[in-house]
C-alpha cells in the first residue's frame, strides 16, 4: 500500500511514522480544510508528507507563506471564514507570528484553529531553547503535548475537536524528538465529509476590531474560553499508580517517555502523573495526585513552567507536600532524553537509581567535527572572496540561514548575530556615529523574502551608510529546499517570479551581481560597494548545489568531473584547506593533499584558490 493511500484511505488501519507524518493523517480526519505554515525544523517534513498526497486529491488548502506571521494571518483569515484552519512552524517562528498570535484567542474563531509549534530543546537547528508554554499563558491558549508519533495524531484530533467547539485557537506542541520518533500509529477511519464552501464570515458574531472599548470585553471572553477548557484538561491525564505513597512524578511529553525507560531498574517506583494538556493544567487531579504523596517531582524540560503552576495550586489548596522542581541550570536546559532524566533524577533522590553500568570509553577519542557548508556550496566560494575585501577591522553582521556558518574558521565572516531578516538593522545601528569602521551585512534571498525587506527599506530610507551582500542561491536551504517568492513556483506550482534584484531596485538601491564563483570579480565589486557613501548591495549568487545535484541525479544527468591534485605542482601551503575550506580536501600525515572522491562533486570553484594551480581537472598535465 502506497504512503499517500495511506493518507487518505478511509478504512482503520496502523503504520509505523514519524511523528510529523501522524499529524497529516489527523488534519484528514479531523477536516482542516486550511494550512499554512513557514519552514523550520523540527516541523518541515509535515510538508514533505502533505506533498505526497497529489493536488488534485489533497483534502485542504495547503501552503508555504512568506513567514510565519503572513501564515497565522492567512489561517485566521480562513477560520473566522468558517473553515478549520492550521498553521506551523517552528519555536522561533512564534516571535515572528506573536503580534498575531497574541490576539487570537480575544476573537470567535469560528471554524476554529490549531497551531502546531515545533519546540527545540537543545537548541539542534535554533539560536536559543526558547520554550513557548509561556506565550501559551501570555495568550490564554490551551495546550497539548503529546509523548510519541500516537499522541501527536490522537492530541491533533482533540484539538481540533476543541478549537471548533470553543471556537478558538489551541497549540498543540511538539519537541524536536516527537516530531522525527517513528512509531506503528494507529489510526482511525476517514469519512470524507462534503465541505460547505459558502464564505461564513459574520462580523457579527465577535468583536473582530479591538478598538479601546472592545479590548476589555475580548479578554474576558478568551479568560472565560480558557476557564471553561480547564474541565477538559481532566480527561487528558494518566496516571501509574505503582502504591509508592511517599514518592510522586508530575510529568509530560518526551520526559514521560525517558522517565519510563530510567526507572526501568529503579529500586522504587514513584507513582506517576503524566499530563496531556499542560495548559490550563488538570487541577483536580494534580490536587488529589499532590494530597496523597510526601514528595512530588515536577519532571519538565526547558523552563519551570509546570512547576510554577503546581506549586500556586498546592499554596492556594493549602496542600501540605514538598514540591521539587528544578534544583540548578542544568535542569533548564537541554532535550530530557534518558541520559538527562537519570541526571535530574539522582539529583533529586539520590537513592532511587541504581549506579549504570557505563561502556568503557573508546582508546581513541573521536575529533570534534564543526558545522561545514557543503561541497560546492555557493557562500563558500563568496566568503573566500569577500575575505580579501574586508580590512581586519570591518565589522560583519551574520543572518540566518546557511551563510550564518561564515563566522566558523577559516572565514570568521560574521560577528553578530539576532534572528532572520535583521543584519540591515543591526548594521544600521553599527554604522551611527562611526566613520572608521566600514559595515557589511549578510542576507539570503529567502530571509530577505521572509523578514528582511523592512530592514532594507529602512537603510534606505535614513540613509544609512552600509554594504549589504545578498547571498543569493535561490531556494530556502537551511530547512529543505522549499520554494521562496524568488523562485517562480511555490508548493503548487508555477507562480509568478520576484526578483530580489527587481525589489532593490525599485526601492532605488544600487545593485552589483555576480555569480559566487567569480572570485577575483566579487572581491572587487565589495571594494567597490564599501567604499560608497550610503546604502547598496552586492548580490553574490549561485545555486545551491546540493539542491543542483540533487535534482540532477534525478534527470540522470549528474556525472561529475572531480579534480585531483597535481602533487609535482603542490607546494603544501594548503591554503585549498585553511583559507577556502572545502571538506572534500583532506590532510595528510606529510602536508600533502588528497581529494575525497565521495565528497567532491566537481564543481571547480576550488581551481582558482590554489596559488600555484595545483588542483586539475583529469587530463590538464601529470596528476597523481
Amino acid at each position: 500500500m502506497s504512503t499517500v493511500s495511506k493518507y487518505l484511505q478511509k478504512e482503520a488501519f496502523s503504520s509505523i511514522m514519524m511523528g510529523n507524518a501522524a499529524i497529516v493523517r489527523a488534519m484528514v480526519e479531523s477536516g482542516t480544510r486550511v494550512v499554512t505554515s513557514y519552514p523550520g525544523s523540527p516541523t518541515p517534513e509535515i510538508a514533505e508528507f502533505i506533498s505526497s498526497i497529489p493536488l488534485s486529491e489533497r483534502p485542504f488548502y495547503f501552503e508555504f507563506s512568506t513567514n510565519e506571521k503572513v501564515a497565522t494571518e492567512v489561517a485566521f483569515g480562513a477560520s473566522i471564514n468558517g473553515h478549520l484552519s492550521c498553521v506551523f512552524f517552528k519555536s522561533v517562528g512564534l516571535n515572528v507570528a506573536a503580534d498575531t498570535f497574541v490576539q487570537l484567542a480575544h476573537m470567535v474563531l469560528k471554524g476554529g484553529m490549531i497551531v502546531v509549534l515545533g519546540d527545540d530543546p537543545g537548541a539542534n537547528s535554533s539560536q536559543n531553547e526558547q520554550d513557548n508554554r509561556h506565550y501559551a499563558h501570555l495568550a490564554y491558549t490551551p495546550v497539548f503535548e503529546p509523548a510519541n508519533p500516537q499522541e501527536v495524531y490522537e492530541m491533533y484530533i482533540k484539538a481540533a475537536a476543541l478549537a471548533e467547539k470553543q471556537q478558538m485557537p489551541v497549540i498543540l506542541r511538539l519537541t524536536t524528538h516527537v516530531c522525527h520518533a517513528k512509531s506503528r500509529v494507529n489510526f482511525g477511519s476517514y469519512d470524507p465529509i462534503p465541505h460547505d464552501m459558502t464564505p461564513g464570515f459574520d462580523p457579527t458574531l465577535g468583536n473582530y476590531i479591538p478598538i479601546t472599548s472592545k479590548v476589555h470585553p475580548m479578554k474576558r471572553m478568551a479568560l472565560e474560553k480558557l476557564q471553561s477548557v480547564a474541565v477538559e484538561a481532566e480527561n487528558h491525564i494518566s496516571l501509574i499508580d505503582n502504591s509508592n505513597k511517599k514518592r510522586g512524578i508530575i510529568t509530560c511529553g518526551l520526559p514521560f517517555l525517558s522517565l519510563m525507560d530510567v526507572l526501568e531498574n529503579a529500586k522504587e517506583k514513584p507513582d506517576i502523573l503524566k499530563l496531556g494538556m499542560v495548559h490550563p493544567i488538570p487541577r483536580k487531579a494534580i490536587a488529589d495526585f499532590l494530597a496523597t504523596h510526601e514528595e512530588v517531582k515536577v519532571l519538565e524540560e526547558l523552563d519551570d513552567v509546570l512547576e510554577k503552576d503546581i506549586k500556586t495550586l498546592a499554596f492556594d489548596e493549602g496542600i501540605k507536600v514538598r514540591i521539587i522542581g528544578k534544583i540548578n541550570f542544568d535542569d533548564w536546559q537541554h532535550e530530557y532524553t534518558p541520559e538527562k532524566v537519570y541526571e535530574v533524577l539522582t539529583r533529586t533522590w539520590q537513592d532511587l537509581l541504581p549506579t549504570p553500568i557505563l561502556p568503557a570509553p573508546m582508546a581513541v577519542k573521536a575529533p570534534a567535527r564543526p558545522a561545514q557548508m557543503c561541497p560546492g556550496c555557493g557562500h563558500r566560494s563568496a566568503f573566500f572572496a569577500i575575505k580579501k575585501a574586508l580590512a581586519p577591522e570591518d565589522i560583519t553582521v551574520a543572518d540566518i540561514g546557511c551563510h550564518t556558518l561564515g563566522f566558523l574558521p577559516p572565514y570568521k565572516v560574521g560577528q553578530v548575530l539576532l534572528c532572520m531578516g535583521a543584519s540591515p538593522g543591526i548594521g544600521a545601528g553599527l554604522s551611527l556615529f562611526n566613520k572608521s569602521r566600514k559595515i557589511v551585512a549578510f542576507m539570503g534571498d529567502s530571509t530577505f523574502f521572509h523578514a528582511g525587506a523592512a530592514g532594507v527599506i529602512n537603510a534606505v530610507f535614513n540613509n544609512h551608510n552600509m554594504t549589504l551582500i545578498l547571498m543569493e542561491n535561490g531556494t530556502t536551504a537551511m530547512t529543505g529546499h522549499q520554494n521562496h517568492p524568488g523562485v517562480g513556483e511555490n508548493f503548487d506550482g508555477e507562480t509568478l517570479k520576484i526578483t530580489p534584484r527587481a525589489v532593490f531596485e525599485s526601492y532605488g538601491i544600487k545593485v552589483r551581481e555576480v555569480d559566487t564563483y567569480q572570485q577575483s570579480r566579487l572581491t572587487t565589486l565589495v571594494k567597490e560597494a564599501m567604499d560608497e557613501e550610503g546604502f547598496n548591495v552586492v548580490i553574490a549568487r549561485h545555486p545551491c548545489m546540493l539542491k543542483y545535484t540533487r535534482d540532477q541525479r534525478r534527470k540522470g544527468a549528474y556525472s561529475p568531473k572531480q579534480v585531483q591534485i597535481n602533487q609535482d605542482k603542490c607546494d603544501k601551503h594548503n591554503v585549498c584547506v585553511s583559507s577556502f575550506g572545502c571538506p572534500s580536501f583532506y590532510v595528510n600525515a606529510d602536508m600533502s593533499i588528497t581529494v575525497n572522491k565521495d565528497l567532491c562533486i566537481g564543481d571547480g570553484s576550488c581551481l582558482q584558490t590554489c596559488p600555484v594551480h595545483a588542483i586539475e581537472y583529469p587530463g590538464k598535465g601529470e596528476v597523481k
